[in-house]
């Protein structure tokens, strides 16, 4: 009888060391995540300025389905979803395959190349991207140069090839962060499958849609879900990349709700309700890949 008291008093301590543990982070998470979203809820349904504010409704809602700018950001938005992410997860685990093959030499050397551009500063990057497809930049001249082109093309100033600059700077930015996930994910898979495989005869593609992309799918789901909630927050690209321009052609959500909110006459309801819209689509789309990703009975 005593040794039960025991047990379970030592049980009832271990539960009061996990809240106190799981407290602190609870406590932070509510406040600086869930807090601000209710907050942001309430003022997406209210108008005014400074600290004067009257609740509205859903005028805001209504007034962002209206805006012809605000639309066009969330097309261009998907447009960068739609090919950037496909693209580039495509690329990742193709290298992470690669990179993973015993018998090959420098292999750090490789995944560190491949991996550094994601250590490289968004800012950075974005401003280095301009400078290289500007009229008298490093492209154009090369293409000049090679007689592609008779005279610099305005890369950045036409609306179809400054969306292309600002997918191929997301492809060079995080191809070789998701090639990390998948390079994890490939070394927890036994080789001796692999083994098994070419013994009876399976050549590499059928080995690579067999067994490869099977077992990586709980990885290949977390890193779609993180690129589509990345993708639908862009900003640093459209912003220091193209400005959002010419005339809003490549202007993003997050680069329009950043306007509203801090240029021009600050509007922090309407702003709220294009931030809130923007959550709703990242939930739904996490939640679709989840379910379909999900193969449990």
């Amino acid at each position: 009888m005593e040794s039960k008291k025991k047990g379970m008093s030592l049980l009832a301590k271990q539960r009061a060391a996990g809240w106190a543990f799981l407290t602190p982070a609870t406590l932070m998470i509510v406040v600086m995540s869930f807090y601000p979203m209710v907050r942001a809820f309430l003022l997406s349904l209210q108008t005014g300025r400074g600290s004067n504010y009257t609740f509205t409704g859903i005028s805001n809602y209504v007034r962002m389905f209206e805006d012809r700018v605000f639309m066009r950001s969330v097309t261009n938005t998907f447009f960068y979803l739609a090919i950037q992410v496909p693209i580039m997860l495509i690329l990742a685990i193709l290298l992470a395959q690669l990179l993973n093959n015993r018998d090959l030499k420098f292999k750090g050397l490789f995944r560190t190349c491949v991996f550094l551009p994601c250590a490289t500063s968004l800012v950075s990057y974005a401003i280095i991207f301009r400078f290289l497809f500007a009229q008298d930049g490093l492209i154009n001249n090369a293409l000049v140069a090679l007689g592609i082109f008779k005279e610099g093309y305005n890369f950045l100033g036409n609306a179809g090839t400054a969306k292309m600059v600002i997918i191929l700077a997301l492809i060079w930015r995080w191809t070789g962060y998701n090639m990390v996930f998948y390079l994890a994910g490939l070394q927890n898979i036994e080789y001796s499958v692999y083994e098994a495989a070419k013994i009876d005869g399976a050549n590499g593609w059928k080995t690579f849609w067999s067994i490869t992309v099977p077992l990586l799918k709980p990885t290949i789901i977390m890193t779609f879900i993180m690129s589509i909630n990345g993708t639908l927050q862009l900003f640093d690209e459209s912003v220091n990349l193209t400005n959002g321009g010419p005339a809003n052609a490549t202007i993003t959500m997050s680069h329009y709700i950043y306007n509203t909110c801090f240029l021009r006459a600050p509007n922090f309801g309407y702003g709220s309700a294009m931030a809130f819209f923007v959550f709703i689509i990242v939930a739904i789309l996490a939640f679709i890949n989840l379910k379909v990703g999900d193969t449990r009975d």
